[in-house]
């Protein structure tokens, strides 16, 4: 029987300066989505030196990006359970580039010109950290993986495309959620892109408005007549985008409107569109207009219930930890969809990033530190 080491022991294992450092580099390296190339190549050493095996799928030829996604594997020293770590290596796109992080008492931020990019360069530093301390000290451990997605942000295409036949593990745990450390992700929504194009007809404003079909208005009494923001306690809803026009002196004849509805229900989310779709057809068809609509299901819903093994799993590696689990929902979606609805069961953790996304972000050492502990525990306990 392997003896199961407390939090202490782990805490102990873990190198704080090596993970500062790592997090450090990983940051400065520009990695906006679809150009993820140069952070890919990094990761590739580095994982092959600590005895992974690297390969990357070729989505990339799909998506047109820099690279594919980025699979690692460990063979096993024991027959324990196989798992998968999976954090994305994309960062928003602006303003994402030429980052300089400083550390400022406790706390590693951006010099406030950019994000950090802790979203989610932490949750890989936490990977490697724990990979560094079982190689380092000999921990036995079972199969392990490591997928690093490309594309996360604005659309999960990574793991929306991710060759699933290259993932062997039986659970997986995506490291990509702010807040607390202990906050696991087990619900997300289902998510759907709204795009539309009202078409009227121009005319001169000030001479013959009467001959023009104002497509601006159109789009206007649509937006009017939908159900926007929250809809209920599981659905969302929003319009993001409006484009067109030229000149106030012109009856506009074309708007473009983006927007997008989420539900943590597929059924509900289905219905949210349908309304939205149909508010629209009406208002064109009421102006005297008509209406070119296109809806995308970027990814659905997924829900691991909170009595699954999985989930008890995490809340006795954290009891372990002397930290309390906080099972929620979230309103976001994240590579935890894919994995769910590929089969692979999988929550979502955080590791302790704050304010992503802004130049505000930021990241503190000790929470950098504990989901470094918490990626070792997890391993620790699957062997």
């Amino acid at each position: 029987m392997i003896k199961r080491s407390t939090g202490k022991e782990d805490a102990a294992m873990i190198n704080q300066q090596r993970m500062i450092d790592q997090l450090l580099e990983l940051v400065q390296i520009d990695s906006p989505s679809g150009k993820e190339g140069a952070v890919a190549k990094r990761l590739e050493e580095i994982l092959t030196g600590l005895g992974m095996t690297v390969t990357f799928d070729n989505i990339h030829e799909k998506l047109g990006t820099e690279t594919g996604n980025l699979i690692a594997t460990l063979k096993g020293t024991t027959q324990g359970t196989p798992i998968l770590f999976s954090s994305h290596m994309d960062t928003v796109q602006q303003p994402g580039e030429s980052v300089k992080p400083v550390i400022d008492g406790d706390t590693i931020r951006s010099d406030g010109t950019t994000i950090l990019g802790s979203d989610d360069k932490a949750g890989i530093t936490a990977f490697i950290e724990a990979l560094q301390v079982i190689k380092e000290n000999n921990l036995p451990h079972g199969d392990l993986q490591a997928v690093f997605t490309i594309w996360e942000e604005g659309g999960l295409f990574g793991s929306k495309y991710l060759d699933y036949s290259l993932v062997k593990a039986e659970r997986a745990f995506v490291l990509d959620s702010g807040g607390p450390i202990g906050s696991v992700t087990n619900q997300g929504p289902a998510q759907d892109k709204i795009q539309a194009v009202f078409k009227g007809k121009a005319a001169h404003a000030g001479v013959a408005p009467e001959e023009g079909v104002s497509a601006i208005m159109m789009a206007a009494k649509a937006i009017d007549n939908m159900k926007l923001l929250r809809i209920d306690e599981e659905t969302t809803a929003n319009i993001g985008v409006i484009e067109g026009g030229k000149a106030t002196n012109i009856v506009t004849p074309e708007v473009k409107i983006v927007g997008e509805a989420r539900s943590l229900r597929n059924d509900k989310l289905d219905a949210q569109t349908a309304h939205m779709v149909e508010a629209m057809k009406t208002a064109a068809e009421a102006l005297g207009g008509t209406v070119e609509i296109k809806t995308e299901r970027l990814y659905t819903a997924f829900k691991v219930e909170k009595d699954t093994p999985l989930v008890k799993k995490v809340e006795e590696i954290f009891a372990a930890m002397g930290i309390e689990a906080n099972i929620e929902a979230s309103g976001g979606g994240s590579d935890t969809n894919h994995f769910n609805n590929n089969g692979v069961p999988a929550l979502n953790l955080s590791v302790g990033m704050e304010k992503a996304h802004t130049l505000e972000e930021h990241i503190k050492v000790a929470d950098l530190v504990k989901a470094g502990e918490m990626v070792l525990a997890i391993i620790k306990a699957h062997a």
